[in-house]
């Protein structure tokens, strides 16, 4: 279709508006209808940011973007409104009221009245002024508990589609594989089991609200040399199959996901934004994903201007859209004029732009966007009068009291309890100093995706718009009887140590020491973690380790708690403290958690995702590591961590008993089962995560000593117990042999029963037999567990 044909579109204008049709007519008709320039409209978004006063959104003015003409690209259409709530801080009603009149005027602009789909970050809630601040991806995958993450995506997503936005840029699925990388805090952790399950449960969670949900980063990123932002990736083929694409595999297969955004970085060579084998090979034509590809931010003319792979930016279009990303985001640069000139000379197929746009607009035909009766009115503000901004100011409430109920219940169930020697729960002491740079910063909780942080922190005028208790105000809530000393002694990444005297002199005129460390979340070097806030070392920012030293030395027992977005090295606390509570951005309920883990009034319930070094040095490490990268007697450095992955103790107890092995052997195609008795031995309620691991000792390629293959959350009244049955497929132990295929081969393997990766409980010696077997992405990916009541 040229740019001067003229199309009579009146016979097959009912056709596309007309639901009675299926979709694939639908889109075909009004694809055959459009003119070049209108179809390669739908490929691109526009940033935008909200009106204060309700009015139409203006093009957000990026410093990496030339500015834009909205009139003249709306004659032809657009794909997208990038972020118009997530720009600035506006009253989300007002906001709703000038995304209203923007999609009204964009579909009065373009010939076919197709509106844009509206985008948001929800990485750690609906990232808008006064919705709620969730934890953080990293404290989801403390929770090991996937339903309770579905919930809480589900709250975020019908806040989402009440205000009129369609798609959610989240989860991430990235395994961590350097904890050094900034972007460790939205993350799930670092086994790709782990990620998979707790990230397709959030994916379900928000798409059962009509959002689209967006797979990220795909594939890689966070496997970037030395953990620096964007930087290369250099792993082989096999550890990115096994690691790095089981999340997307799982996700892609079971969560209804329909949406992938690809990565920022090359693998050996190969940016993931121009990789045809990837994009369209793995995720469309193996693995049978049918939704849109969208570019991360900037991503597509990352190919021309970084990764030196496209010579122009009409030929960065065309790589990209060869590869099989179908959206530019997050405003229009190598899709607009260059795509157009690049086509025109013969350098970029029209057929390329064919297929990204019915893909584009039969996910808008989908949401309804096509429909003859779709409407601009959000749900939000059906019945309000709409002419009069006024009326619509202050209707919309995005921190209800449920959403907030549901943050603390993520937030209690996440901190994790490292270690203890009995001083906790904490008597009521009359004198507690709490003492550290976290204990009176309102945003402490909070990671670089909340609202409050990611773009609230640029409008200091403007209040927070939700409530922010400090840790220093939910300690006094919970210890209403204790005096509550405050002292900062150091800054969060400063080296000035002059506070240091006062903070040692009330630690030792205090019952007992809590000290809050951890990190400043913010973009690019503003931050201590967060996008581009990469750390040299595992080293705690700044003067806090020689804080935490000074306080150890006072004679008062110190308890530890970090607020961080990645986990450092403690030093001498990991035998010294009295105990180590660790969250990760809890979230705006997150000091209340662990004030009450701290009173016993919240029993500890979380495990951890990523494991915590002895020694900030010597990185990268993972649990998930071959025998040569665990300690041994061929390197000085041991990497053995001072807590593992999976470690959380408890304020109760738990017994694991009377393993049975059902079924010891079993052929390359079937199951093994095994069980177990499990008691809670203390005196009180308390919930146990059953770890199933799988250790191969004799395999064709290296494996891993060990990984995750299952898990349970099973939670027990005191002296409660139950029988614990599991059956695992051999599937599960597969792995991409030498040819690169997925293979299940013969031979003895060992199942722990486990609570945490450091702490086996129960092994079953089980062995496969029969011939190797290759298996696909249809295969069996989880054990099913069955828990039986005992007396």
């Amino acid at each position: 279709m040229t740019d001067n044909v003229t199309v009579d579109t009146e016979p097959s204008i009912t056709i596309w508006n007309d639901p009675s049709y299926d979709l694939p007519t639908r889109v075909d008709a009004l694809v055959a209808a459009m003119t070049l320039p209108e179809k390669i409209a739908q490929l691109y978004g526009v940033w935008v940011g909200a009106s204060a006063d309700g009015g139409e959104v203006a093009p957000y003015q990026h410093e990496m973007e030339e500015a834009v003409d909205l009139d003249l690209l709306l004659e032809t259409g657009l794909g997208q409104l990038t972020r118009p709530f997530g720009t600035a801080p506006v009253d989300p009603a007002l906001g709703a009221l000038s995304l209203l009149r923007s999609q009204q005027r964009i579909t009065a602009a373009n010939r076919f009245g197709i509106p844009a789909l509206a985008h948001e970050e929800c990485l750690a809630g609906f990232a808008t002024w006064g919705a709620t601040a969730y934890p953080v991806p990293l404290s989801w995958g403390a929770t090991f508990d996937p339903d309770l993450i579905r919930r809480m995506a589900a709250l975020i997503g019908a806040d989402m589609r009440r205000l009129g936005v369609h798609q959610g840029l989240a989860p991430v699925l990235d395994v961590v594989r350097d904890a050094r990388w900034g972007r460790v805090e939205e993350t799930v952790g670092e086994d790709p089991y782990l990620v998979g399950t707790v990230a397709t449960a959030y994916i379900q969670g928000l798409e059962s609200t009509g959002v689209v949900a967006t797979l990220k980063h795909f594939v890689g990123y966070s496997a970037s040399r030395a953990g620096r932002n964007h930087a290369p990736v250099g792993m082989g083929p096999r550890e990115r199959a096994d690691v790095m694409l089981l999340p997307f595999e799982m996700a892609v297969r079971e969560s209804g996901a329909r949406s992938v955004m690809h990565a920022y970085t090359d693998t050996d060579g190969i940016p993931s934004a121009a990789d045809e084998e990837l994009l369209t090979g793995l995720l469309r034509e193996t693995w049978g994903f049918t939704g849109t590809v969208v570019a991360d931010y900037f991503g597509i003319a990352f190919l021309h201007a970084l990764h030196g792979v496209a010579g122009s930016w009409g030929e960065a279009a065309g790589a990209a859209l060869a590869a099989g990303v179908d959206v530019e985001l997050p405003t229009v640069k190598t899709f607009g004029l260059p795509l157009r000139e690049a086509i025109a000379a013969g350098e970029v197929p029209e057929a390329l732009v064919d297929r990204a746009v019915r893909r584009v607009l039969l996910q808008k035909a989908q949401l309804g966007l096509l429909d003859a009766d779709w409407t601009p009115v959000p749900p939000a503000l059906e019945g309000l009068d709409v002419s009069d901004p006024d009326a619509v100011r202050g209707t919309v409430d995005l921190d209800s009291p449920a959403n907030r109920a549901l943050a603390r219940e993520v937030a209690e169930q996440a901190v994790v309890l490292l270690r203890n020697d009995g001083t906790l729960p904490l008597a009521r002491p009359a004198r507690i100093a709490l003492i550290g740079p976290q204990a009176e910063s309102s945003t402490a909780a909070l990671g670089c995706y909340s609202f409050p942080v990611h773009v609230g922190s640029r409008h200091p005028e403007l209040p927070v718009g939700i409530e922010l208790p400090t840790l220093a105000q939910a300690l006094v809530r919970e210890f209403p009887t204790s005096e509550v000393i405050i002292e900062a002694g150091v800054g969060i990444d400063d080296l000035d140590t002059a506070g240091v005297a006062a903070a040692v002199e009330a630690a030792r005129a205090a019952d007992v020491v809590i000290v809050a460390l951890g990190d400043r979340a913010g973009l690019f070097g503003r931050g201590t973690s967060g996008e581009g806030c990469d750390a040299e070392s595992l080293a705690l920012p700044g003067a806090q380790q020689h804080l935490l030293d000074a306080l150890l030395d006072a004679g008062t027992p110190v308890v530890v708690t970090l607020l961080a977005g990645r986990p450092y090295a403690l030093g001498r606390a990991v035998d010294e403290a009295a105990a180590i509570v660790q969250s990760f951005f809890p979230g705006e309920e997150g000091p209340a958690a662990i004030a009450g883990l701290l009173s016993g009034r919240v029993e500890p319930q979380g495990r951890l995702p990523v494991s915590v070094p002895r020694s900030p040095g010597g990185q990268p490490t993972t649990y998930l590591a071959a025998r040569l990268g665990h300690a041994s007697d061929v390197s000085n450095l041991d990497p053995t961590p001072a807590y593992g992955f999976g470690h959380g103790l408890s304020y109760t107890t738990f017994d694991w008993s009377e393993l049975a092995v059902e079924q010891a052997t079993a052929e390359t195609d079937g199951e093994l089962r095994l069980a177990f008795t499990l008691r809670n031995s203390g005196t009180r309620w308390g919930s146990e995560v059953v770890q199933l691991y799988a250790h191969d000792p004799v395999a064709s390629v290296v494996q891993p000593v060990q990984r995750l293959i299952g898990y349970l959350r099973v939670p027990l009244d005191a002296g409660a117990g139950c029988r614990v049955e599991v059956s695992v497929p051999a599937d599960l132990l597969s792995f991409t042999g030498r040819d690169g295929r997925r293979v299940v081969e013969p031979g003895a393997v060992e199942l722990r029963l486990a609570s945490s990766s450091t702490r086996p409980r129960l092994v079953a010696a089980v062995a496969l037999t029969g011939p190797a077997r290759q298996v696909d992405h249809t295969r069996r990916m989880h054990p099913l567990f069955t828990v039986h009541p005992t007396v």
